[in-house]
């Protein structure tokens, strides 16, 4: 029996917790092949699909958890391409070194879904 798809996000009433996201990785590897900013790059493309299949946007993320594999030699790359995705006021986050097997960054993120038309 297979194992059970695992969920990119969850929704709790107003509140969208989005699952960690890595990017791509070279399948005979294991390894991603982008440098930092493209491997972020990658990350919040994906999240932002993630959000969309959760009625949300970029603009409704509150919290970003963010992990690189090497803090001091990844954080201004990861840091400029993050930039670009988000908009002030920016997320609160949280930036940690952590060893990610095979990649530099990992992204998760909370949301809150905006309210829908009144009826």
């Amino acid at each position: 029996m297979p194992a059970p798809a695992l969920s990119t996000h969850r929704v709790a009433g107003d509140l969208v917790f989005l699952s960690g996201v890595v990017p791509p990785r070279d399948p005979a590897t294991g390894h991603a092949t982008l440098d930092v900013a493209g491997q972020t790059r990658a990350v919040l493309t994906t999240l932002q699909q993630n959000l969309a299949a959760a009625g949300c946007s970029l603009a409704d993320v509150q919290r970003v958890g963010a992990y690189l594999g090497d803090l001091d030699a990844d954080f201004a790359a990861f840091d400029a391409v993050y930039r670009e995705f988000f908009a002030e006021p920016f997320p609160a986050r949280t930036t940690i070194g952590a060893t990610l097997r095979g990649v530099s960054v990992e992204i998760d993120a909370i949301a809150v879904r905006p309210a829908g038309p009144a009826s």
